[in-house]
């Protein structure tokens, strides 16, 4: 298994910047594929971004062009960078390790116009 640690996650206005950052410890982070996912209230959860081990990204339709997933595996660390925020937004944001199926306890982007 792996554990996973996210933070950065707090409160911003509409249209600023936030990083989230998931530490992570225990089994081979590298030849898992990452993950971000979201939860709001009343709502399923579902996949904001992943990376591969190899790099390649993907990102739902909702956050293209505004989120960046990155990871640097020597640090055992995967990044959401989250730019040009709205209010929809608004979530528990969690990291996966979908190799481990593990996810982290997550951490709270509240967004307000």
């Amino acid at each position: 298994q792996v554990q996973l640690v996210e933070s950065g996650g707090g409160l911003v206005q509409a249209g600023g910047s936030l990083r989230l950052s998931c530490a992570a410890s225990g089994g081979n982070f590298s030849i898992s594929t990452m993950a971000w996912d979201r939860q709001a209230p009343g709502k399923q959860r579902e996949l904001v971004a992943f990376i591969s081990r190899d790099g390649n990204t993907n990102y739902a339709d909702s956050v293209k062009g505004r989120f960046t997933i990155s990871r640097d595996n020597a640090k055992k660390m995967v990044y959401l960078q989250m730019n040009n925020l709205k209010p929809e937004d608004t979530a528990v944001y969690y990291c996966a390790a979908r190799y481990y199926s593990s996810w982290g306890q997550g951490t709270q982007v509240t967004v307000s116009s």
